[in-house]
């Protein structure tokens, strides 16, 4: 497969070790691009809901792609989001081209660029964490139904729907939260100087000006790897969404070194949620 060179990209809110994490489209995804820069923008496992019992072979292949990335290259940047809150104990821990951050500043161009999973703007998240964690597990399994609805609409020739989203768009509060989330997190950028500020955490993939006191903050959102398919691309001092388009996953070639890396990932992920 040829790559296509990319100076920058984002993803965020995989949650590996879910039921609705797209892993096997995530991996095509990365293994069509040679980023010079990766960004990790949290929530990549979601350790919250982690099972010992559920971590499939597609998800295991997306983490030995990005260590992959690592030997080939690219700089990765892993920021800590709250299913993944564990690893912020080991904040700027750098292993060579692999870094874990909570947040990441960077100055591109002459502007400064700040990225941060975002969810220490969450009101929710900050006062009610078992409620969120609870609303995690109801939305993983929401989408595991809204697979087999889509599943059932295909065969009668009909058109997909996405159940969470038609309860987000109805439901007042949650547009409503979104709007102080994006407002919050540009005002805090603002005070800050800050040009640009990339998310990720409420799932909705965005670029858009924000303006707070005079100041224009370029608000960017990288969506995620449940409903959206979706990343943020830097090439040529601009900014995009890319979305993934459905492609039939090529069969990768058998690795032989692959069982024993999974085994390795897969004891550190035990003592992760033990």
């Amino acid at each position: 497969m040829e790559k296509r060179y990319v100076e920058i990209a984002v993803i965020s809110d995989v949650h590996l070790g879910t039921y609705g994490c797209h892993a096997k489209e995530l991996n095509q995804y990365l293994k069509s691009i040679q980023p010079r820069i990766l960004i990790l923008n949290g929530d990549i496992l979601d350790i919250w809901n982690f099972s010992k019992s559920y971590f499939p072979a597609s998800h295991f292949k997306v983490i030995r792609r990005i260590l992959k990335l690592v030997a080939s290259g690219t700089q990765v940047y892993y920021i800590t989001g709250n299913h993944d809150e564990y690893l912020r104990k080991f904040n700027d821990l750098n292993l060579g081209n692999f870094r874990i951050l909570n947040q990441l500043s960077l100055r591109i161009h002459n502007e400064n660029l700040w990225f941060v999973h975002g969810d220490v703007f969450d009101v929710a998240i900050t006062h009610s964490k078992w409620l969120a964690k609870l609303g995690g597990k109801g939305y993983d399994y929401l989408i595991v139904l809204n697979r087999w609805i889509n599943k059932i609409l295909k065969a009668l020739g009909k058109e997909k729907v996405s159940i969470s989203k038609k309860v987000k768009n109805r439901v007042k509060k949650a547009s409503m939260h979104i709007s102080n989330f994006e407002n919050m997190v540009c005002e805090f950028a603002a005070s800050k100087h800050y040009q640009y500020v990339i998310c990720g955490h409420i799932h909705e993939p965005i670029i858009k000006t924000i303006t707070h006191n005079n100041h224009s903050v370029q608000y960017l959102n990288s969506g995620d790897w449940i409903e959206n398919l979706t990343s943020l691309e830097y090439n040529l001092g601009q900014w995009s969404l890319y979305q993934y388009e459905q492609h039939p996953i090529e069969q990768e070639e058998i690795d032989e070194e692959s069982a024993e890396e999974d085994f390795t990932i897969q004891q550190l992920l035990n003592k992760i949620a033990s």
